[in-house]
């Protein structure tokens, strides 16, 4: 205005406050789990006697209701505006780690703006999320990695993956959750992907890491204090790698990981802790084969995985780093994770039915659109209770199994051994059928949905014949190919249960196994976790 006055409609706080940035908007990879930490965040300070300004703009989320911050400024999550609120609230600090990547994406401006960053410094932010600094780093701790490279042409990428040799992981530069990564199998595969990521340039790089087939991925959550871990939560993925976080289905505490990777992997956090001095939350993902550990990546910030492990351990991850940004005293867990009497399971939930057209398949990019968290006695009882949650049916009655490349018939072959065993009806595709009837298994026949007919697979889906899919994708041949996502998307428009991944049908099959629905128990969150 032409007097002067200001145009915001906020005035000064009456008590300096800290501030809190939230998630922003959602997509499908920027999780409710981040909000979950921003409200916990907001509500430990508030109990210490702070005042807390959140900065969000999703009116979906909690940390946007009235009552969950003293002062709510719904903006969006820009230098420019985040730079304003705090020139308006002059508050204590900022906390930018508990709001996701968007969030801890300005931490380097912020700090170079003249603003405290709560927690972890923005130069060790900074290093943790440059590739080139972060290498430099692990190297320098005798920290194993994949080999890796950023390259900005098509030539370039192509000879560094014939140098550390196919299958390759596609990371373009910039992206949250994995969008447009794959992992290309072939040239063709690797040229494909590039172009479909985005224009290759130096402005516009991408960066190339070997792929480590038949590879665990196990991440560490949690917190530390001036390069000092507090508390860590071990979690395993029941996919291998090459399944992106968000969609893998995690257990808590590990049960098939071996027990001197988990002691590397906690010696590598330690490591990684004190080289950062990381002050405050963290997560940390690693790639583990045949016991040799190496680092995907380190996270200065929470990861989706906070609610889930903090739940499950019975310890809120979340107000512990809340208080040790701020250097309230805090005590020692209650509890190691590890000496945990029941198991947590978190199964994906996913969105295809309304998502027309979409290829359900699990890969680097995450597609989930929601999750659900279970506990049980053991394994099995967890596992079958969070499938159940998010749209599995038991008893199974008859599966149908279109089980991809040769080596994943052979490893799946014991497992439907013992469906047959149990009773299970199996159908097959034309490939599976015949190799399950060469090892004595007998399967009926369904044709390939380009084939036609009534007994195609994908119509004796639509008919409600099948209570499980099992269709494993293949890499190569576009028939085979298209064949593969007719059946996918005939199970999803059918709702029916669908299995891309290996390691996840194994598993189902052995919990199916071992438990039926009636064995199920039926507990409190109280009656596992005693706090």
């Amino acid at each position: 205005p032409a007097d002067g006055a200001s145009t915001s409609s906020a005035d000064p706080a009456s008590r300096r406050a800290v501030m809190v940035l939230g998630s922003g908007a959602y997509r499908i990879g920027s999780s409710v789990e981040f909000d979950w930490c921003c409200v916990n965040t907001a509500k430990t300070l508030r109990r210490l006697g702070l005042g807390v300004a959140l900065v969000n703009c999703n009116p979906e989320t909690v940390s946007t209701d009235f009552d969950e911050c003293d002062r709510l400024y719904f903006e969006e999550l820009t230098l420019e505006t985040v730079l304003a609120i705090h020139e308006l609230e002059k508050p204590l600090g900022v906390v930018l780690s508990v709001g996701g990547q968007a969030a801890n994406n300005l931490a380097l401006a912020l700090a170079k703006a003249g603003v405290r960053i709560l927690g972890t410094s923005a130069e060790s932010i900074d290093m943790a999320e440059d590739r080139h600094k972060f290498s430099q780093l692990l190297d320098r701790l005798k920290v194993a990695q994949p080999p890796w490279s950023e390259l900005s042409t098509v030539a370039e990428a192509s000879a560094f993956a014939q140098r550390v040799g196919y299958p390759v992981l596609v990371r373009p530069s910039y992206v949250l959750s994995g969008a447009a990564m794959a992992v290309a199998m072939n040239e063709s595969e690797l040229k494909r992907f590039l172009e479909k990521a985005a224009r290759v340039s130096p402005e516009h790089p991408v960066v190339l890491s070997k792929f480590i087939l038949g590879a665990k991925e196990v991440e560490i959550d949690g917190v530390a204090r001036r390069g000092e871990i507090i508390a860590s939560v071990l979690s395993e993925h029941v996919e291998n790698a090459g399944v992106h976080s968000g969609d893998a289905t995690m257990v808590v505490p590990p049960q098939r990981t071996y027990l001197e990777t988990m002691r590397q992997a906690q010696g590598i956090a330690a490591k990684v802790a004190g080289a950062l001095s990381i002050h405050g939350p963290f997560n940390i993902q690693f790639l583990a084969k045949d016991n040799e550990v190496s680092v995907i990546e380190c996270n200065l910030r929470a990861s989706r995985s906070f609610p889930f492990v903090s739940k499950v351990c019975g310890t809120n991850l979340i107000e512990l780093a809340a208080k040790i940004m701020i250097d309230w005293p805090v005590p020692p867990p209650r509890q190691e994770p590890f000496h945990l009497d029941y198991v947590g399971v978190k199964a994906p939930q996913f969105s295809f039915t309304r998502l027309k057209g979409a290829d359900p398949t699990l890969s680097v990019e995450m597609a989930s659109t929601g999750e659900v968290a279970c506990l049980g006695d053991d394994f099995e009882d967890a596992f079958l209770k969070a499938l159940t949650s998010v749209g599995f049916r038991f008893p199974l009655k008859a599966v149908l199994l279109s089980t991809g490349p040769q080596e994943s018939k052979v490893d799946f072959l014991p497992a439907a051994r013992r469906l047959s065993d149990m009773g299970v009806g199996l159908l097959a595709t034309p490939g599976t059928a015949r190799y399950l009837a060469e090892n004595g298994l007998k399967a009926a026949s369904a044709s390939w949905p380009l084939d036609g007919g009534a007994d195609a697979a994908d119509q004796r889906i639509r008919r409600g014949e099948v209570d499980l899919v099992v269709n494993i994708p293949k890499n190569y041949q576009t028939e085979e190919l298209t064949n593969g996502y007719r059946i996918r998307r005939a199970a999803a428009d059918s709702g029916v249960p669908l299995v891309t991944n290996i390691q996840q049908a194994k598993r189902i099959v052995e919990a199916v196994s071992r438990k039926q629905s009636k064995d199920l128990s039926i507990k409190s969150w109280q009656e596992y976790v005693r706090t």
